[in-house]
C-alpha cells in the first residue's frame, strides 16, 4: 500500500511505487486528497507504459474516511506512507505485525558556528526554509546560532528573506498560499505565540487567507511553540546559544529526528557534531533536502521508520525466504 502526501504528489508517489514494482509486488496506491489529479495522471502513465491491468491500482478518497479500512485490509501486507507524525503513529498501531515504512515530520535545525561562512549560510538557510513556502518535511525549521555571530547572521537572513516574492504560484512567486485554511490557522497560531512571548520579528507579519508572508523571528526562546513544533509553512525562528553543547542539546531534545545542517569551516568538528545529532541525515555547509532518490533517506524518533532510496526501498519491500534442500 503506497500512501502519498500533497506536497510532492508525483515524486513521493513514484518513489514508493517504482521500487515496489521492481520487487515484484502488486501495488495499491492512494494519492493525496489534495493532489489526486496528479496521482491519477501518474497511474495513467504507468498504464500507457504497458503495465498489466491489476498490477498497479489506485483508490481515492479522504484518509479520515477510508484510511483505517485500507490500512487494516487483510490483503495489504506492506504499508509505505508519507505524511504527518500523528497519522504515522496511528498507521503503526493499525499495521500490527505487518512491515511499514514511514516518512513523517521534522524540525530540521541549521546549526551555525562562529567560523562559518555566514553569507553562504544565510543563502542556504533561506533557500532551505522557505522553498515551497516551507511545506516540506526537510525544510529548515529553526536556526541555532552562536551568540557571537548571531547579530550578523540575523541581518543576512533578513536581507535574503526580503528578496523573496509573495503571491500567486502561476506567477512563479517564491511564497504562495499554503495548502488550506487549517494549515494557515496553525501557522498563524505559532506566529502569534512567538510575538506574545517576546520574539523579535525581522520581517513584516502579514496574512491574507491562506497566504502568509515569510516570517523571520530572532531571540526565540525555548518556551515558544515555534521552537519545537513543525509549522509546515514560511516561518523561521532564530535561537541563540552560547556553546556547541547547548546547540546539540536543543537539536536532540526535539521529538523529531529527520535532518540537520551544520555550517562551519572546521570539518573534523562538523563530523563530530554530525555523529552526535539524533537525525537520519546531516548536511555540512548546505541546506537540508531530500537529495537524489538513490541516496538513503530516513528519519529517527518521530520522523519515521525504515530507510528509503531505490536500493533500500526494494530490499524493504522484498520478502526473503530460505529454502534448504538436503541431498542424501
Amino acid at each position: 500500500m503506497a500512501i502519498a502526501p500533497f506536497n510532492y504528489p508525483v515524486n513521493l508517489s513514484a518513489s514508493k511505487i517504482a521500487p515496489a514494482l521492481i520487487g515484484g509486488n502488486v501495488v495499491m496506491f492512494k494519492p493525496p486528497t489534495q493532489g489526486s489529479i496528479s496521482g491519477l495522471l501518474l497511474a495513467q502513465a504507468f498504464a500507457e507504459a504497458g503495465l498489466p491491468a491489476g498490477v498497479f491500482n489506485t483508490i481515492t478518497g479522504r484518509g479520515s474516511e477510508i484510511g483505517d479500512y485500507i490500512i487494516e485490509h487483510k490483503e495489504v501486507n506492506y504499508i509505505n506512507f508519507t505524511g504527518s507524525t500523528p497519522i504515522g503513529e496511528r498507521i503503526g498501531k493499525l499495521a500490527g505485525m505487518r512491515p511499514i515504512m514511514l516518512e513523517l515530520g521534522g524540525k530540521d535545525a541549521a546549526v551555525v558556528l562562529e567560523d562559518a561562512d555566514l553569507e553562504h549560510a544565510a543563502k542556504q538557510i533561506v533557500g532551505g526554509a522557505y522553498s515551497y513556502s516551507g511545506q516540506r518535511c526537510t525544510a529548515i525549521k529553526r536556526v541555532i546560532v552562536m551568540e557571537s555571530v548571531a547579530d550578523k547572521l540575523a541581518a543576512l537572513l533578513q536581507a535574503e528573506v526580503e528578496k523573496l516574492t509573495v503571491g500567486d504560484p502561476f506567477d512563479n512567486a517564491d511564497i504562495t498560499p499554503v495548502i488550506d485554511h487549517a494549515s494557515a490557522d496553525f501557522i498563524w497560531g505559532l506566529i502569534e505565540d512567538a510575538q506574545e512571548k517576546g520574539a523579535s520579528a525581522l520581517t513584516e507579519i502579514k496574512r491574507e487567507a491562506n497566504l502568509i508572508w515569510p516570517a523571520l523571528f530572532d531571540h526565540v526562546t525555548l518556551d515558544m511553540k515555534v521552537a519545537w513544533e513543525e509549522p509546515f509553512g514560511p516561518v523561521l525562528p532564530i535561537i541563540r546559544v552560547t556553546s556547541l553543547e547547548e546547540a546539540i542539546q536543543i537539536c536532540n531534545q526535539s521529538e523529531f529526528g529527520l535532518q540537520s545542517s551544520v555550517f562551519t569551516n572546521d570539518f573534523p568538528k562538523a563530523f563530530e557534531i554530525a555523529e552526535k545529532l539524533e537525525v537520519g541525515t546531516v548536511h555540512i555547509n548546505n541546506k537540508t533536502q531530500r537529495g537524489p532518490d538513490n541516496f538513503p533517506f530516513l528519519g529517527v524518533k518521530g520522523s519515521g521508520a525504515g530507510v528509503q532510496g531505490i536500493r533500500y526501498s526494494i530490499e524493504a519491500m522484498t520478502q526473503v525466504k530460505s529454502i534448504v534442500f538436503d541431498v542424501k
